[in-house]
């Protein structure tokens, strides 16, 4: 990932120095309900932390567990009835603990380890942003977006021989879970989607206009740059999206410390499920849990709620696509070594069981769990991997001493939008995964009728099926640097191989 700590340890994308105020609105027709008085993360007590509290779905908190929460020192923020999830701001440390004991409460747990007033994606390496001049002079073929000629990942899922059958319908939305996104740059503003855009940072959502929009900080760039890989206009003016004539919406779901809470993640489901998103992008793993263990109880909870909020958004018609991450682990192995949680206190080496200690979102039931290809088509040397966990590849760059991409491509990173109408290549998962949200896009657009699982099951059967890479030297070192266990369609690299935009809009 780029900076902030990225899906390497947050969001999924990687830098390519490897390649290279809070509105009081209520979701409309019944997710939520907010409390009489909502503390927000910048009013709340300086000690206050932030809770999930999990009862049964379908109502809101019963009278038992909101006496409860009170008595235990909790204030409501939201209740996402139809979920039967609640946020809860407190700062008795005791909090969790004390409410699991009531009765109707399924779960509960901590969100963080700082303090409200104190993110995660998965980019690697160093970003590359292209200068004035080298926009200027930047010459692709006829037809084509000036900067298109650098963009060797859309022939390397045929994206550019589908654009020559359909750039997509604007009646398909797919909304970015991130940083949040510039609607304002020149290569977006023709797509974007206000009234599916939100902030959701808090865990609840914030409509003022242009909330959705991102920091200043440095990885803040990086949801903008993944809106720009799915939906950048081909308009004459930089680079080309997979999908670029569907509409692409913000939802901001970091803090302005650059991390992403459990919270602000079920918001975003639950905005995307409520306001028609067709697909969700979700390059970024949640904060502080590397890894959730199902045998601990604040994390059990954190896996619960994210998981209630996916499957809603899934059961309206969205498809969620998830970036796996860049820690070059095999998610299927008996154990691993999680050294980074929690990445918002201090952090220390545990062995985990990745089949009882889930990363959130990519391993969560039903989402598109996304690999991370080069220009060389083999799997990027820090993409995560694991048979049964990643369901497709797509391309997210490389070291250019790895997979340098042919000519006229002169980098082996992913072209993409960034703040204030620039372009950059960054390398990651995070890059990997709105490719396969483009061509869920698309699909969309071509099967306007279809349900999420069906747009699910089209784009796993139309991917080209990609076999091991056996054996795996990505460095050229002679020693392998890891093992790809199942057959050429579902394998531990590529899952059901590496999806084809072509595809998407001719079967």
């Amino acid at each position: 990932m780029t900076a902030p700590r990225t899906c390497s340890r947050r969001l999924v994308a990687l830098p390519l120095g490897m390649v290279m105020a809070t509105a009081l609105a209520i979701l409309p027709n019944v997710t939520a309900s907010a409390a009489d008085a909502v503390p927000t993360a910048t009013t709340a007590d300086a000690t206050s932390l932030s809770y999930i509290v999990n009862v049964a779905t379908g109502r809101g908190p019963s009278t038992t567990v909101k006496k409860a929460i009170a008595d235990a020192g909790g204030t409501i923020v939201i209740s996402y009835d139809r979920i039967g999830v609640i946020v809860v701001h407190s700062s008795n440390r005791d909090f969790a603990r004390t409410i699991r004991r009531v009765p109707g409460v399924q779960s509960a747990g901590v969100t963080r380890n700082a303090p409200l007033a104190a993110q995660s994606t998965t980019e690697v390496g160093a970003t590359r942003v292209l200068g004035a001049k080298e926009v200027a002079s930047a010459q692709s073929a006829e037809g084509q977006d000036p900067l298109e000629s650098s963009q060797w990942d859309l022939p390397a899922i045929k994206a550019d021989k589908a654009h020559e059958k359909t750039l997509g319908s604007r009646d398909v939305t797919v909304a970015v879970i991130d940083t949040g996104v510039d609607d304002t740059h020149p290569d977006l503003a023709p797509n974007f989607d206000r009234e599916a855009s939100v902030n959701c940072a808090s865990g609840k959502p914030d409509t003022a206009d242009g909330a959705w929009r991102p920091s200043t900080s440095e990885g803040a760039a990086h949801g903008t740059h993944v809106a720009g890989e799915i939906a950048a206009a081909k308009n004459g003016i930089g680079m080309t999206g997979v999908a670029p004539g569907v509409r692409v919406a913000g939802i901001k779901v970091s803090t302005p410390a650059d991390y992403i809470y459990t919270e602000a993640v079920v918001c975003g489901f639950v905005w995307a499920a409520e306001h028609h998103v067709d697909v969700t992008n979700n390059s970024y793993y949640t904060a502080p849990w590397n890894f959730n263990c199902l045998d601990d109880p604040d994390q059990r909870a954190l896996v619960d709620a994210t998981t209630r909020a996916s499957r809603y958004a899934e059961r309206k018609g969205t498809v969620n696509v998830a970036a796996a991450g860049n820690e070059r682990r095999d998610l299927d192995a008996d154990s691993l070594t999680d050294p980074a949680s929690p990445n918002d206190g201090t952090p220390g080496d545990r062995a985990i069981d990745p089949h009882k200690c889930l990363v959130i979102p990519p391993q969560l039931p039903g989402v598109v769990t996304v690999a991370a290809t080069g220009a060389k088509g083999i799997k990027s040397s820090f993409s995560n991997y694991g048979l049964n966990v990643i369901d497709v590849a797509a391309p997210g760059g490389d070291s250019i001493l790895y997979q340098p991409p042919a000519a006229p491509a002169g980098d082996a990173g992913i072209l993409g939008t960034m703040p204030g109408g620039t372009w950059a290549f960054k390398a990651g998962t995070s890059m990997a995964s709105p490719h396969v949200a483009g061509v869920a896009a698309l699909i969309k657009s071509t099967h306007p009728h279809a349900t999420a699982g069906q747009v699910k099951a089209l784009l796993y059967s139309e991917a080209d099926a990609t076999p091991c890479t056996d054996p795996y030297d990505i460095d050229s070192d002679g020693e392998i640097d890891a093992v790809c266990k199942g057959p050429k369609n579902h394998n531990g690299f590529y899952g059901r191989g590496i999806v084809n935009a072509l595809n998407a809009v001719t079967k």
